[in-house]
């Protein structure tokens, strides 16, 4: 499809843009003029970043939008980073990313943020997109796609619930013919998405325990479960057999991660490594001020 809908807005890309693959095939290509200047490195390269690598690190469109970057500009920039891919992109962009040995590390499932696996009326449609987005996916050999729980309207906390149970026992059958892996995002209620279902700890956990498969897991969203609940650290570590995807932003604001926000990013990667975890962090903030340097940071502070 050429035009695709993420938690209901039709055309928005930026909030997951998955990087993952090797940096070496393209490390001697020239950027473009747009980026010279803007970190203070030598002019046409930013030069590596990742030092260490034990995060595998991505970017949600978001993080570039306002650079002056074309999508091989920016595959270029993130090859020469150490970035891995993109989070969320559509099908246009993959073959962009498969050209530089790139990953999608997250693409469309099934649902929106207001309109997810908790209605039942929807299921029928939202197994014909898992079927058609997961089987997509497995022909590019991209690890995951992404699902919404939805809001909670009339629905109850159990119907919602069992309602998701339901429809992903179904889904995870095609998930593991496939090697693909359906992630469930966590999202706050607070401030960003009122009445969203999947908002805390114990009500995603023990989905996870219910659909009881390995292709069943969260995308666990650092900014919104800091909003929601805290605790990151040692949730994440008890849990980390649930969680299947991380995203980053600064929090408030969803903004850059640096000494203007309330998480110390470092200790939560550390924590992540740790856990023994070998998935995708994607970053999903939205700058404030230049947005290669602003990246260039938050690539430094996650890179543990």
């Amino acid at each position: 499809m050429s035009h695709i809908e993420i938690n209901g807005r039709a055309g928005r890309l930026t909030r997951r843009d998955v990087l993952a693959g090797t940096a070496g095939l393209v490390g001697a290509t020239a950027l473009s003029p747009v980026v010279r200047g803007q970190v203070g490195t030598q002019p046409g390269s930013v030069g590596r970043i990742v030092k260490n690598g034990r995060i595998k690190q991505s970017i949600c469109g978001g993080c570039l939008r306002k650079s002056g970057l074309n999508r091989e500009q920016i595959a270029k920039l993130l090859v020469e980073m150490g970035l891995v891919g993109r989070d969320l992109v559509g099908r246009n962009d993959w073959d962009i990313l498969k050209k530089y040995d790139l990953v999608a590390t997250m693409v469309p499932g099934a649902g929106s943020i207001e309109r997810g696996l908790n209605d039942r009326s929807r299921h029928a449609k939202f197994m014909e997109d898992f079927r058609a987005n997961i089987k997509a996916a497995a022909a590019y050999n991209w690890p995951n796609v992404i699902c919404m729980a939805g809001d909670r309207a009339e629905i109850g906390e159990e119907e919602g619930m069992d309602n998701c149970q339901a429809i992903l026992k179904e889904a995870v059958k095609i998930a593991e013919d496939s090697g693909v892996t359906i992630c469930m995002e966590m999202l706050n209620s607070k401030v960003n998405h009122p009445g969203y279902m999947c908002d805390n700890y114990p009500w995603a956990f023990e989905l996870c325990r219910r659909v009881n498969s390995p292709r069943f897991k969260l995308l666990f969203d650092i900014y919104h479960m800091q909003i929601m609940e805290g605790d990151l650290i040692a949730t994440i570590k008890k849990n980390i057999h649930h969680i299947g995807h991380f995203h980053t932003a600064g929090v408030p604001g969803r903004h850059e991660l640096d000494e203007n926000q309330e998480i110390y990013y470092p200790a939560v990667m550390r924590a992540i490594v740790e856990a023994g975890y070998e998935g995708y962090v994607a970053h999903e903030y939205s700058p404030v001020r230049e947005p290669i340097p602003s990246l260039v940071q938050a690539v430094k502070a996650c890179d543990v």
